[in-house]
């Protein structure tokens, strides 16, 4: 019995083949017997420049039908597939595919033209709109039919995290992490045959690869197949789908447009978020709007699912839900030591959506995992008495100002109801007094006039105590941002690290 991830996507001698798979924004429908047989002469292709099981496939892509043949055809080999982000500079290309030493790697023509591979990879190109030179080669080739047998921990992917704290580490992700969460992900949401996905996420990400599209093809569903998000584009389509999923930046954008009402959202039956967590002001904006209440659910690279809302039962603002079945979830202090409910501390979890580790980190592995086999998500949370669990702020985002612990997130969710505030990062940079200072980016309202820090601080004191409220707050016209629309700390305390030392320094 194989466990590779293909045989679960594309279903061998499956009566779905006729079934639209894909349908593009220009009309393209790709039915699941096309994506097969593209899949299978792209997995012949790579097969002959020497892709065998374990190889690294590293792709640097635009989102198009052949862009998930080409995946499916990873998959097919038993190879390793590498997707990285197409924002990524020649010299940051450089970095990953030196690291992972890939066999084979796919990317624009322009980029290709000016890159000078590792020894040893073969490269291929492929542009956004599905031409290019690993297409014809596929050109008179018969589909490789074999599927490679892999067992459950066999490596399918290596997805690199952003490298906040240090040089990017590649986590390791398995067929068996994959099968879990497309598997519990459709039982617990309900994904069937039946489904329209509006798929407008990248897919050099897990959220647009190993949550929607892995879902969609797994249940025989069919996709409207967005190249990127528009506004326009998705409230065109909402009337002829059924499912969305998208990050807090996307539905603060269909808010912004009035031609989002109920009446678009009538064939809808679920609009799911993540990758960041969701305001409280948008999830009642968009339930007021559409009559719909947006799931949330939770999950990083190395694990990708850890919780969800329930599709049947309360779905409470703040709250990314109840962990998946079968993992095991803890809260502990900073010795490991589990804390009581509604408690903060680290949220811990083993289970097996658990990654296989980072490529070639073995030590950095070691220091992220407990004896126990726990895996320590840097994440500090609190869980009901029911198991609900709430995220408070990254660890390595807490701040620590005079002594006090200052959670982000708490502060940003009394922010982000002022009037004229769009939303607002809260981070910590030195200060001379107090080791650490809170200060505040707010992004102001599309068309608004700026907010007046000041009135933000009188009226953020009402509901924080004084150690809470920043010390500084910071008007931008918008805050930056990565592809998946989360706001990018790191960036904003590089940018304004000194902006104490600069106050003192002026008077």
């Amino acid at each position: 019995m194989t466990h590779n991830l293909y045989s679960l996507l594309l279903k061998p001698g499956a009566s779905s083949d006729a079934r639209v798979a894909l349908r593009t924004e220009t009309g393209q429908a790709w039915t699941y017997a096309d994506l097969r047989r593209t899949a299978g002469r792209m997995a012949q292709v790579l097969h002959e420049a020497g892709v065998a099981p374990g190889n690294r496939v590293a792709v640097q892509v635009a989102k198009s039908p052949e862009a998930v043949c080409l995946y499916l055809a990873v998959l097919q080999l038993g190879a390793v597939y590498l997707p990285l982000n197409t924002a990524y500079t020649l010299a940051e290309l450089r970095y990953f595919l030196d690291d992972a030493e890939p066999t084979v790697f796919v990317g624009q023509t322009a980029v290709v033209g000016d890159l000078v591979p590792p020894a040893g990879c073969r490269t291929f190109t492929l542009d956004p709109d599905g031409e290019g030179t690993v297409t014809a080669a596929c050109r008179g080739r018969p589909p490789l039919e074999r599927v490679a047998e892999v067992g459950p921990d066999d490596v399918a992917a290596i997805l690199y995290t952003s490298g906040t704290t240090g040089r990017p580490k590649g986590a390791m992700i398995s067929h068996g992490n994959l099968a879990f969460g497309t598997r519990t992900l459709n039982a617990l949401w309900g994904i069937s045959d039946a489904d329209v996905l509006l798929h407008a996420l990248p897919i050099f990400h897990a959220h647009g690869l190993f949550i929607a599209l892995n879902a969609m093809l797994c249940a025989g569903g069919s996709c409207v197949f967005l190249a990127k998000f528009t506004a326009d584009a998705v409230i065109g389509h909402l009337p002829h789908s059924t499912v969305f999923m998208g990050v807090p930046t996307l539905y603060t954008r269909l808010l912004a447009d009035p031609r989002l009402t109920a009446e678009r959202c009538g064939t809808m039956r679920l609009f799911t978020c993540g990758s960041a967590p969701l305001s409280r002001e948008i999830f009642e904006a968009f339930e007021a709007r559409t009559g719909h209440r947006i799931l949330e659910r939770y999950g990083m690279t190395e694990t990708t699912i850890i919780a969800s809302n329930p599709l049947d039962g309360e779905r409470l603002p703040g709250t990314v839900g109840y962990p998946l079945p079968g993992l095991e979830v803890r809260v502990v202090d900073s010795a490991g030591q589990p804390q009581p409910a509604g408690t903060v501390g680290g949220l811990e979890l083993r289970g097996p959506n658990l990654f296989k580790g980072y490529w070639r980190m073995p030590e950095k592995t070691a220091a992220e995992f407990r004896p126990d086999g726990f895996f320590m998500t840097g994440d500090l949370a609190c869980a009901a008495p029911d198991g609900r669990l709430t995220l408070v702020s990254r660890a390595k985002e807490m701040i620590i100002s005079g002594g006090y612990n200052v959670y982000p997130r708490e502060v940003e969710i009394v922010l982000n109801r002022i009037e004229g505030v769009g939303e607002t990062a809260v981070f910590g940079v030195p200060h001379p007094d107090f080791g650490e200072g809170v200060v505040a980016a707010v992004e102001r309202q599309p068309g608004g006039e700026p907010p007046d820090p000041a009135a933000i601080l009188a009226r953020a004191a009402r509901e924080l105590a004084g150690y809470k409220l920043p010390k500084a707050v910071i008007v931008q016209d918008a805050l930056p941002r990565n592809a998946m629309g989360k706001v990018l700390k790191n960036e904003l305390s590089a940018r304004h690290k000194d902006v104490f030392s600069k106050r003192d320094a002026t008077g």
